[in-house]
C-alpha cells in the first residue's frame, strides 16, 4: 500500500485507490502519517482535528474515524497498520511507503549531490522529488492543523524547487528556469529568493531588461504593501544583472540580511544562580554543531514537568549561543498551560513577532496565513533565534517555524510534542529533576556556601522534601534568603511540620510535594500580603500592574506597593519588568486553592469586581484621549477601594494601551466567564481604536464577539448594539463582509430601538467605509448622508462637521466634485464653532484633494497650505507630511519642480523621522521627478513662505 499527502489524502493499492470516507477521516489518517511509527493518542488526535474546542464527543468520533479506517484498509485485503498503544494510536509504515518521506529522502540526496559539485544527479533527483506532487498537499482533509501543515509541506516543495534551478543555473540551463521561475514568482509575490533566481535566469539568458523590470515590480510591492526595502539576495541579483554578473556557477545565494532594519532582543533576563544541567547543555552544544550542516531549520523542544526549570535552562541556553543569531532573537510566551485563561492563538503570537521585526501595523496583513508567510520571508533573510516558550501541542508552535535553515527554534513544553519531533524533526531534550549534587549547588548560589556546608543533615532534609525540583528549592531559598539568621534546620523543620499538618498533597503534574513548600513560604507572609497572594488568582493575567493590585485588593497604591515588594522577596510572584508582576502557573493553582479554602465567594467576586472597574475606568479615559471625537459611553461608579491610573495625555493612552492590551483582552473574556457581562462590553469598547490602530483584527472580532455574547445573556441592548457595530468593523479587515454587513444591520436596528441617533450615525459612517473600501461608493453615500441626517436630528455638532466632511469624500469618489465640495464648505463653517483643528485640517485636505482633480492646481495649493498650519499647531505630524506629499503633486502639476522637490524633501524628512513606510512613496516622487524634463514654471514662492503668509492670514481671521 502506499500512502500519498502531497496532493488529495489518498491509499493505492495495486495501481488502485482506496476510499478514505469523508473528510474528516482523511483528516486523522494524515495526522497518523504525518506522525509515522509514533503513537499518538486520542487526545492528541482530538486537538488536532478541532484545535481547542473540542466537542463532548471528540473521543469517540476519533475512535470511529480510526475504526472506519480499519475496515477500509481490510476490505481492500491490506494487513492492519494501524496499532492501539498506550491510549493512542500508531501507524506502522515503511521508508518508502509515504509520498512525503519519499520526497524528503530525495531532496537531502540531491542536496548531497549538489555539495559534491554533482548537479546533473542533483537535478534528476529534484524533479523526481518533484514530480510527486500532484496538487495542494493534504488536500480532501478538513481539521484545525491541517492548514499549518499544509504550509509546513509546501516550504519544503519550494525550497526543492529553489535547489533545482540552483543546480540548473550551475549546469548553464538557466532558460530552462524562466517559465516555472515565472509561475512560482506570482504565487509567492514574499519570496523574494525566488525572484532573486528569476532575475538571474532572464538576465543570463539574454533578457537583462525584463529581469530589471522583475526587481522594480517586487521593490514597489514591497514597499507598497509591507514598507520594507529588498533584501541582500535581491538586491545583490539587481547589482549582479546591472554589472552582467551573472555566471552559470554561481546561482544566487541568500545572505545576511536585516529585513526591515530592526533587531529584536527579546530573551528574558539569564538567571545568575542557574545551576546544574550540564548534560542538557552539552547536548544542545553538540546539536547546534552539527546544524551547521544542515541544510534544514533546527527545532531543540526541551521537555519536562511544571516548575523543573525548563525556561530557565532555555534562556541560559539561548543567551550562550545569541552571538551566532547577530539578526536578533525572538521569545514569545505561549501560556500553553496558564491556569488563568487560554493559552495564546497562532495569530496572536505571529501578529506579536511581526511587530517585533519592525513590521508597521498597517502592512500586516490581515489573515493568517499571509501573516505566516510574511513572517517566513521576512526570516528568510536573517539569522535569526526563535524562542518559543510553554508551547501546549505542535499546532500551536508550527506557524512559528521559520522555515529557514539559518534560523534556529527552541520550544519548552511540559507534553512530548511527539508530533513535532515526527513532521519537523524537532530534537528533544528531557529535563528532569535536580541531582541532589545540582540541588546542593543552587542552594550555595542562592545562600552561600558557608551556610550551606555548616548543616549537611539539614540541607539533604530540604532536597528531599523538594524532591530536586528547582521551583520548590527556589521558593525555600528564598524563605533562608530573607531571613539569613534563621538556621537552615528550622527551614527543614518547618517543611517537615508543614508536611504533617497538610497530610500530603496532589502536586498536579509535578509529582512533586510543592504546596508543602509553598506553605512554608505563604505562612510566614503578613495576612495583607498572604491575602493580596491569595486575590491575584482572580485576576485574568497573564501579568498584573501596581495600580490594578491596588484595586484588587482593595488597598491604597503605597501600602500594595510594599505588600508586592514582600511577595517578590518571598519569590512567590516576580516583577518581570519595573511594576509589572507576574506567577508561576504552580504558585497561581495554589493560590485559587488557599483563595477558594480561605476566602468567601463574596469577597472573591468583589475583588474581581473592583480590578475590571480599574481596567473599565481607566481604558475608557485612555481611549477617549486617542480619539476625542467618540462620545463617551455610560459607566457604573466604581467600587470602594478602586485605584485608576492617572492617564494625562494623548501620547500617555496609547502607552498605557501597548502595556495593557493584553490584559485587557483576557479581561473581557473573565468578566463574561464570572457574570460581569457590562464590564464585559465596556471594555471591548474601549479596546477598538486602539487594536484598529495596530491591526489586532482577529483580537477585536475575538472580543466583541465575547461582549457580544455578555450583552446578549444580560440582555443590555446599547451593549448589544455597540459589539454588533465594533464586531462588524473588524469582519470588515478580515475579509468577511457579508457577515459583517450583517452585524451592521443588526446594530442599525438596536440603536433606532434605543433612539440612539449617534450611535446610528457612527454605526452608518463605519458601514460607508467599508463599502467605500469595496469600491461600492454609491451605497457608502447613502451611509455616509444617512449618518450626516442623524448627527443633524441629534443636533450634534461635531459629528455633523465630520459628517459633512465625510459625504464631501464619499461624493469625490464617485468623481462628483460640485457636491463634494459643497459639502466640505459646509464642514468649515461647522467646525469654526468647534474648536476642532484637527476637523478642520483634515477639511482642508479634503478640498485640497478635490481642486487638485478639478484641475484647479493653485486652489488645491491654497487649501493644502491652510491645512498645514493647522497641522503644525496641532503637533500632528504624520499628516503634516501626508498633506505635503499631494502638496508636492499640485506643485509639479504646476510645473513648479523645484517647489515640488522641497515639499517632498519635507514630507521626507518627517516620514524617515517617524520611520513611516510612506517615505518609501515620497522617495519615488523625487526620483521621478529628477528624470521629468523642466516645464515652464518658475515663479511660485517657497513651501516655507506660502506657510508663513496662511499662517498671517489665520492670525488676521482670529483676531477679526
Amino acid at each position: 500500500m502506499k500512502w500519498r499527502l502531497l496532493g488529495p489524502v489518498e491509499a493505492v493499492v495495486r495501481g488502485e485507490q482506496v476510499p478514505l470516507g469523508r473528510p474528516q477521516q482523511r483528516a486523522v489518517l494524515a495526522c497518523l502519517l504525518l506522525n509515522a511509527n509514533v503513537v499518538v493518542s486520542t487526545e492528541q488526535l482530538a486537538e488536532a482535528l478541532w484545535g481547542g474546542a473540542l466537542p463532548s464527543s471528540a473521543r469517540t468520533q476519533v475512535q470511529v474515524c480510526v475504526s472506519r479506517l480499519r475496515q477500509l484498509t481490510r476490505a481492500a485485503d491490506v494487513p492492519d497498520m494501524i496499532f492501539s498503544d498506550s491510549g493512542g494510536y500508531r501507524l506502522e509504515l515503511a521508508d518508502d511507503a509515504l509520498d512525503a518521506a519519499v520526497f524528503s529522502a530525495l531532496t537531502a540526496d540531491a542536496r548531497r549531490h549538489a555539495d559534491a559539485g554533482e548537479h546533473k544527479r542533483a537535478a534528476a533527483l529534484l524533479r523526481q522529488a518533484l514530480a510527486l506532487w500532484r496538487g495542494p498537499a493534504l488536500a480532501g482533509a478538513s481539521a484545525a492543523f491541517v492548514p499549518a501543515a499544509a504550509a509546513s509541506l509546501y516550504d519544503k516543495r519550494l525550497a526543492a524547487y529553489e535547489d533545482l534551478f540552483d543546480a540548473e543555473f550551475a549546469l548553464g540551463q538557466h532558460a530552462a528556469a524562466v517559465a516555472p521561475l515565472r509561475g512560482l514568482v506570482a504565487e509567492n509575490p514574499w519570496r523574494e529568493s525566488l525572484a532573486a533566481r528569476l532575475m538571474t535566469a532572464l538576465a543570463a539568458s539574454g533578457h537583462q531588461a525584463e529581469a530589471l523590470q522583475v526587481f522594480e515590480r517586487i521593490r514597489h510591492q514591497l514597499a507598497d504593501e509591507l514598507g520594507v526595502e529588498p533584501g541582500a539576495q535581491l538586491a545583490n541579483a539587481h547589482v549582479q544583472v546591472l554589472r552582467q554578473q551573472y555566471p552559470p556557477n554561481e546561482p544566487p545565494l541568500a545572505v545576511h540580511d536585516n529585513g526591515p532594519g530592526v533587531s529584536p532582543a527579546q530573551l528574558p533576563a539569564d538567571l545568575p544562580t542557574f545551576t546544574g544541567r550540564e548534560d542538557a547543555l552539552a547536548a544542545m552544544d553538540a546539536m547546534l554543531s552539527r546544524a551547521g550542516e544542515s541544510t534544514t531549520m533546527e527545532v531543540v523542544a526541551i521537555i519536562g514537568t511544571a516548575g523543573v526549570g525548563k525556561t530557565t535552562l532555555a534562556v541560559r541556553w539561548a543567551h550562550r549561543i545569541a552571538e551566532r543569531y547577530p539578526d536578533g532573537q525572538l521569545y514569545v510566551n505561549l501560556r500553553g498551560f496558564d491556569p488563568s485563561g487560554p493559552m495564546m492563538t497562532p495569530a496572536e503570537a505571529v501578529l506579536g513577532c511581526l511587530e517585533a521585526l519592525g513590521v508597521p501595523p498597517d502592512r500586516i496583513p490581515t489573515h493568517l496565513p499571509a501573516q505566516v508567510g510574511l513572517y517566513r520571508s521576512l526570516l528568510a533573510r536573517r539569522r535569526t533565534l526563535v524562542v518559543l516558550d510553554n508551547a501546549r501541542d505542535g499546532d500551536q508552535v508550527r506557524p512559528l517555524l521559520p522555515g529557514s535553515p539559518h534560523c534556529l527554534v527552541v520550544v519548552t513544553s511540559r507534553n512530548r510534542l511527539d508530533g513535532l519531533v515526527a513532521s519537523e524533526g524537532a530534537r528533544p531534550i528531557t529535563v528532569d529533576l535536580l541531582t541532589s549534587d545540582e540541588a546542593t549547588q543552587l542552594l550555595v548560589r542562592r545562600l552561600g556556601a558557608d551556610r550551606v556546608t555548616a548543616e549537611p543533615q539539614a540541607v539533604d532534609e530540604i532536597i528531599e522534601r523538594c524532591a530536586g525540583l528547582p521551583l520548590a528549592l527556589a521558593v525555600v531559598a528564598a524563605r533562608g534568603t530573607a531571613n539569613p539568621a534563621f538556621p537552615l534546620a528550622a527551614l527543614a523543620a518547618e517543611l517537615r511540620e508543614t508536611h504533617r499538618l497538610l497530610g500530603g498533597f496532589n502536586g498536579g503534574d509535578s509529582g512533586v510535594d510543592v504546596q508543602t513548600v509553598f506553605s512554608c513560604s505563604y505562612r510566614n507572609l503578613t495576612p495583607a500580603a498572604a491575602r493580596l497572594f491569595r486575590l491575584l488568582s482572580c485576576h485574568p493575567g497573564p501579568e498584573i500592574g501596581a495600580l490594578a493590585a491596588a484595586s484588587l485588593a482593595g488597598l491604597p497604591r503605597d501600602r500594595v506597593h510594599l505588600l508586592l515588594s514582600e511577595l517578590t522577596h518571598a519569590h512567590l510572584v516576580t516583577e518581570h519588568a519595573p511594576g509589572r508582576f507576574g506567577t508561576h502557573d504552580l504558585l497561581r493553582g495554589y493560590a485559587a486553592d488557599l483563595a477558594a479554602s480561605i476566602d468567601a465567594p463574596d469577597e472573591r467576586q468583589a475583588a474581581g469586581g473592583r480590578v475590571l472597574d480599574h481596567y473599565v475606568h481607566t481604558a475608557h479615559a485612555a481611549a477617549l484621549l486617542l480619539q476625542p471625537g467618540w462620545d463617551p459611553i455610560t459607566l457604573t461608579e466604581a467600587r470602594p477601594g478602586v485605584t485608576t491610573a492617572e492617564v494625562t495625555d494623548h501620547d500617555h493612552a496609547l502607552a498605557w494601551f501597548t502595556a495593557e492590551y493584553r490584559v485587557l483582552l483576557a479581561a473581557v473574556v473573565h468578566a463574561e466567564r464570572t457574570r460581569f457581562e457590562g464590564h464585559a462590553w465596556r471594555l471591548a469598547w474601549t479596546l477598538v481604536d486602539f487594536l484598529q490602530r495596530r491591526g489586532h483584527w482577529p483580537d477585536l472580532a475575538a472580543a466583541q464577539r465575547t461582549a457580544l455574547a455578555a450583552a446578549q445573556r444580560s440582555g443590555d441592548r446599547p451593549g448589544q448594539a455597540s459589539a454588533h457595530r465594533d464586531l462588524a468593523r473588524a469582519l470588515a479587515r478580515l475579509g468577511q463582509p457579508e457577515e459583517a454587513e450583517d452585524h451592521y444591520h443588526a446594530a442599525l436596528k438596536l440603536f433606532a430601538e434605543l433612539g440612539d441617533r449617534t450611535g446610528q450615525a457612527r454605526t452608518h459612517r463605519a458601514f460607508g467605509a467599508m463599502l467605500d473600501r469595496l469600491g461600492r461608493h454609491t451605497e457608502a453615500l447613502h451611509h455616509a448622508e444617512q449618518g450626516l441626517d442623524l448627527y443633524r436630528a441629534a443636533a450634534h455638532l461635531p459629528g455633523q462637521a465630520s459628517a459633512e466632511n465625510g459625504v464631501g469624500w464619499a461624493h469625490a469618489q464617485l468623481g462628483q466634485y460640485g457636491p463634494a465640495l459643497d459639502h466640505c464648505r459646509r464642514a468649515l463653517v461647522l467646525l469654526r464653532h468647534t474648536a476642532d483643528r484637527h476637523g478642520e485640517a483634515n477639511t482642508w485636505d479634503s478640498l485640497g484633494f478635490i481642486h487638485d482633480r478639478l484641475g484647479h492646481h493653485r486652489r488645491a495649493v491654497h487649501c493644502y497650505h491652510r491645512a498645514l498650519v493647522l497641522y503644525i499647531q496641532i503637533g500632528d505630524s504624520y499628516d503634516e507630511a501626508d498633506t505635503l506629499t499631494r502638496l508636492g503633486d499640485s506643485r509639479l502639476s504646476l510645473d513648479d519642480r523645484a517647489g515640488a522637490i522641497r515639499t517632498w524633501r519635507r514630507a521626507l524628512r518627517i516620514l524617515e523621522e517617524l520611520s513611516h513606510p510612506a517615505a518609501e512613496g515620497v522617495r519615488d516622487r523625487l526620483n521621478r521627478s529628477a528624470l521629468r524634463p523642466p516645464g515652464s514654471g518658475g515663479n511660485a514662492q517657497t513651501l516655507d513662505l506660502s506657510v508663513a503668509k496662511t499662517q498671517n492670514q489665520l492670525d488676521d481671521a482670529n483676531q477679526s
